[in-house]
Parts: C-alpha cells; structure tokens; sequence
C-alpha cells in the first residue's frame, strides 16, 4: 500500500509541475518515468534506460534515461539521450551535466570544457557542477584551480547543511524524531569544517535525542 502511495504521489507531483510550466506530457510517458526511476534507484540501469526507451519528447524522461545509459556504460546513446533532453529543454542542467561527463570520458576534453563553463556561468553554486570541474582541472594537473573549485563546493555544502537543520526541527516538531535524527547525521557530514552550524546540530540532537529516551 505505501509503495502504491508513493508512486502516486511522484506521478502526481510530475503531473503538476508539467501543467505548472505551460507543458504536457501523456499519462503513459509519466508512468514510464516513474517506474524507471524506481529501477534507476535500485541502481538496475540497464532496465531503466530500456523501459524509457520510447520516450522521446518528455524531458525528465529523457535525462533519466541519458544517465542511466551511463551508468550502464552506453556512453553514445547517454550523449544521444542528453542531446535530445536538452533539445526539449534548453535549460537543462542536468543533462548538460551529464553530457559534459560523457564527453569527458570519450575524450572530447574541449567540447566538454565549454559545455562546462557554460553552465558554471549560469549555475555558479551547484555542488555536483563544481565538483567535475575540479576533476577535470586535476586531471589536467591544474591543483591550483582543482582546489579552488572544491573550497567553493565545500562552502556550498555547508549551506545544503542549513536546510536539513531546518528540516530536522520541523520532522521533530512535527513529532518525527526518528527523521529528524537522520537529518542532522547527514547535516554534519557536510560540514567540510568546524562552524557554529555544528554546534546548533549537536545541541538539538540532544534535546531529540534526551526527548526519545
């Protein structure tokens, strides 16, 4: 019954953001999409990338079925996957992302260089973003410009930290100690060093903590 709730909810929360960006997309490609994620997050790649394999005009779709390509080590039909992905959404970070990747790793350095910078100019604070470049510039034997990269993705992470914070008071607010705990376990793990934010961390996972025993 919870899995059926769930995926009902993923097929619901698709299904608005689509009507809310002016877009549409056929039930049966939302369906697909959703129960190739699921596959995609048992890490069953192969699977996934073939239950979306007749998905061509729905974006999600698309990228999800670009990176699983990837991870299964179709690296042309991941780019072929990502070119179509962005065709339909021109703005599409993590296909761009992925299609940098795939670039990189077929050793088309230049290509995925400017597909990188292109999107660093418009995605200056994404994590996973600054992280490739940084492997990109190391493999170049840039250590330099590889560690700056990673002090700016470290910062960024702290800030990612402040949101699970937040969302730990509000789960345990709302009763959900448990999650809460979770939050704040995964909250100081991205702390890349001793800041205030762990502090407010530790002292309210003692107060969860004391209220479950």
């Amino acid at each position: 019954m919870k899995k059926i709730v769930c995926c009902a909810c993923i097929l619901c929360a698709i299904a608005l953001c689509f009507v809310s960006c002016g877009k549409s997309a056929s039930e049966s490609d939302i369906r697909l999409y959703a129960n190739a994620n699921e596959m995609y997050a048992n890490e069953k790649f192969s699977d996934a990338a073939a239950i979306l394999s007749g998905v061509n005009k729905f974006p999600p779709a698309l990228t999800l079925r670009a990176k699983a390509e990837y991870f299964a080590g179709n690296l042309d039909l991941a780019e072929k996957s990502c070119r179509r992905a962005i065709k339909y959404r021109p703005a599409a970070c993590e296909a761009k992302l992925y299609l940098a990747k795939i670039l990189w790793e077929k050793g088309e350095e230049a290509k995925a260089k400017k597909v990188t910078e292109e999107l660093m100019a418009d995605n200056p604070h994404d994590v996973r973003l600054l992280r490739f470049a940084a492997i990109m510039a190391l493999e170049k034997g840039d250590a330099v410009a590889a560690s700056g990269l990673l002090d700016r993705a470290a910062e960024m992470s702290a800030d990612n930290a402040v949101v699970l914070l937040d969302r730990a008071r509000l789960r345990w607010i709302s009763g959900n100690g448990p999650d809460a705990l979770k939050d704040l376990d995964r909250a100081r793990a991205m702390l890349p060093w001793d800041t205030p934010l762990a502090r407010s961390i530790d002292h309210l996972e003692k107060r969860i903590t004391e209220t479950l025993q």
